[in-house]
């Protein structure tokens, strides 16, 4: 073959690729998910373009996203029990499967080979093969006979995914080292787990609780020690109000001296001592808090809200722990995510129809970009971060 053939051959190649197939890396790449068709858009954080929507993908209400090590691959979980696998620079679905009839979100395990799914029906958490998808593992939660719904699935080190039961009051453990699950279990962990997370460094893993007051914490450098309740004196018990909307544990924000939680069923963001897991004090906030989520470099926490406050979202400055801003997306403000660094936000707004990207720094809007009913935001660099 002649250099000018090769060249010709290339040059028909190319114009043959799809859109986001362009010689490119993936690190200023991410998905947002349009819940009401069953859609993603994959987006470029660095131009503010939208590049490819990828149709097909069922029932999106309660979305989440993690992705392969290598970024290219964004593996979509729905309500439906749909687990999709997308190439996200060729912009198309590469696999996907129904695994249960309803699941509420995943995790990447630490080598990036396996991909768990937590369910509500039936309940428990299965195991795939993050190249083919194929079963590797399948974990029944529950006591004996009664089956849980699973929440707060998230991976840690050591190859390891971590979950709560949310109707038996557990957390489970689940060892992944030899692809067999060997399952660690601590029961009576308090009423109704509703959601966890897991500390960025992968040391402790938290469960809210809905059903009383206090969260139950467990530290998986020491996991012999058993679960701890903290904030002992704090939850629906004392003063219960109407919950409009979960709160969200998985965006929780911590800066070196304190972790900020959304209050459940209260107008108020917790600042919690991050050494010995006390209340230092409570934030009053615009409605009840949905996700509060940390800029990068911990100096701002974001904070939006629950029907029918939802239209807004407040700024803190967890210096002198005050509230510096309080912005208007749009209505129905669901989501948001920082870029890798922090110089910029991206909120989604659904009722509005847009994703408003903030600059942090000025705290003005710097694009808007039209989506149909945009909800969860995830970028690439979710790919090398423990528990997203």
């Amino acid at each position: 073959m002649s250099r000018i053939t090769r060249y010709l051959s290339l040059a028909v190649i190319y114009t043959l690729l799809p859109a986001c197939a362009t010689v490119r890396g993936t690190g200023d790449l991410g998905v947002v998910i349009e819940r009401a068709t069953g859609s993603i858009q994959i987006v470029d954080t660095t131009q503010h373009q939208l590049l490819k929507q990828v149709k097909g993908l069922g029932d999106l209400s309660h979305a989440t996203v993690v992705y392969s090590r290598d970024e290219r691959y964004a593996y979509v979980f729905g309500r439906d029990g749909g687990l999709t696998k997308i190439d996200i620079l060729a912009g198309r679905i590469d696999k996907r499967i129904i695994q249960s009839g309803n699941s509420i979100g995943g995790a990447i395990s630490q080598d990036g080979k396996l991909v768990a799914v937590s369910n509500y029906k039936p309940g428990g958490v299965k195991v795939f093969d993050s190249k083919t998808l194929e079963l590797v593992a399948d974990i029944p939660a529950g006591v004996g006979e009664q089956r849980s719904k699973v929440v707060g699935l998230v991976d840690a080190p050591g190859q390891r995914f971590v979950f709560s039961l949310y109707d038996t009051g557990e957390i489970w453990i689940a060892d992944m080292s030899n692809k067999k699950p060997e399952i660690t279990r601590y029961k009576d962990i308090g009423r109704l787990p509703y959601d966890g997370l897991i500390t960025p460094d992968g040391r402790y893993y938290i469960a809210g609780l809905f059903g009383e007051d206090g969260l139950a914490l467990l530290d998986l450098w020491h996991p012999e020690k058993g679960v701890k309740r903290i904030l002992s004196n704090y939850g629906r018990g004392s003063k219960k109000m109407p919950v409009y909307k979960m709160p969200h544990l998985e965006g929780w924000a911590m800066t070196d001296d304190y972790a900020f939680l959304p209050a459940v069923g209260r107008n108020e963001v917790l600042v919690v001592n991050r050494r010995n897991w006390e209340h230092v004090t409570s934030i009053p906030v615009h409605g009840q808090p949905v996700f509060v989520m940390a800029r990068p470099d911990g100096r701002q926490v974001w904070v939006n809200f629950a029907f029918p406050r939802n239209d807004t979202v407040q700024v803190i400055d967890t210096e002198p722990l005050k509230i510096i801003e309080t912005l208007k997306p749009g209505k129905a403000v669901l989501h948001m995510e920082f870029t890798p660094r922090g110089e910029q936000v991206w909120v989604s707004a659904r009722d509005a129809g847009k994703v408003t990207v903030y600059d942090t720094a000025t705290l003005k809007v710097i694009a808007t970009l039209p989506m149909e009913k945009p909800s969860g935001i995830f970028f690439t660099s979710r790919a090398h971060r423990i528990g997203l």
